[in-house]
């Protein structure tokens, strides 16, 4: 392989991220780290890596997309019945990393994960363009299928069953809040010797640490 894998590397040049730079609490970076995500990112600011862990302890990982975030948590949204539906049933711990390339930027966070509420997975569900509403029926995720064309007529069915009419949302179909025990800031800095500041809950209180590069 050309060039070789172990030869590939980054200089990382653009900020650092000090003790007095940060709050004493981790939403308020987040926010703001998001919004400059938003504003530099040529992709998908919101898009995240989620890991799930089933019920014999094998990790899953998958790249999904932030709904919401405030101090109750972190929301995502998913097919109950899907494969990470299942694993968060058995297991309702998972973790997410942010990565955002053009600010050399990492966030971790790790927590324990529950359903929405039915009110604000109706908000979301309702908020989406139709085809995506509709895409929530049409497909059994993580189910084997035939081929693609099962997906086509199941949307097809759809589209003439709500030709006149709403789709309501799917009772398997819903969001999850991820509540956080513990998030990572990392920001890349020159010679491999990165900024990581980490936020831990302890007796409900946000505990700041440094940790080594």
């Amino acid at each position: 392989m050309n060039p070789s894998i172990a030869d590939l590397r980054r200089n990382y040049t653009r900020d650092g991220l000090s003790e007095h730079q940060a709050p004493v609490e981790p939403f308020s970076l987040f926010a703001t780290w998001f919004e400059q995500a938003v504003t530099i990112e040529t992709t998908e600011a919101n898009a995240m890596m989620l890991a799930t862990v089933d019920a014999g302890g094998q990790p899953h990982l998958r790249t999904l997309l932030l709904k919401g975030a405030d101090e109750r948590g972190f929301v995502f949204f998913s097919n109950y019945a899907s494969a990470k539906g299942e694993q968060l049933k058995a297991q309702p711990k998972a973790a997410m990393t942010f990565w955002w390339h053009d600010l050399e930027r990492q966030v971790r966070i790790e927590g324990t994960v529950e359903k929405v509420s039915a009110e604000e997975s109706d908000a979301y569900y309702h908020s989406r363009p139709l085809g995506s509403r509709l895409g929530a029926w049409a497909s059994p995720q993580s189910q084997i299928i035939a081929d693609r064309e099962v997906l086509e007529q199941n949307l097809a069915e759809l589209e003439k069953q709500y030709a006149n009419e709403a789709p309501p949302r799917p009772p398997h179909w819903g969001g999850f809040r991820l509540t956080p025990q513990s998030i990572e800031f990392w920001q890349g800095r020159p010679s491999r010797l990165h900024d990581r500041l980490s936020y831990r809950l302890v007796d409900g209180q946000w505990i700041r640490k440094r940790l080594a590069p």
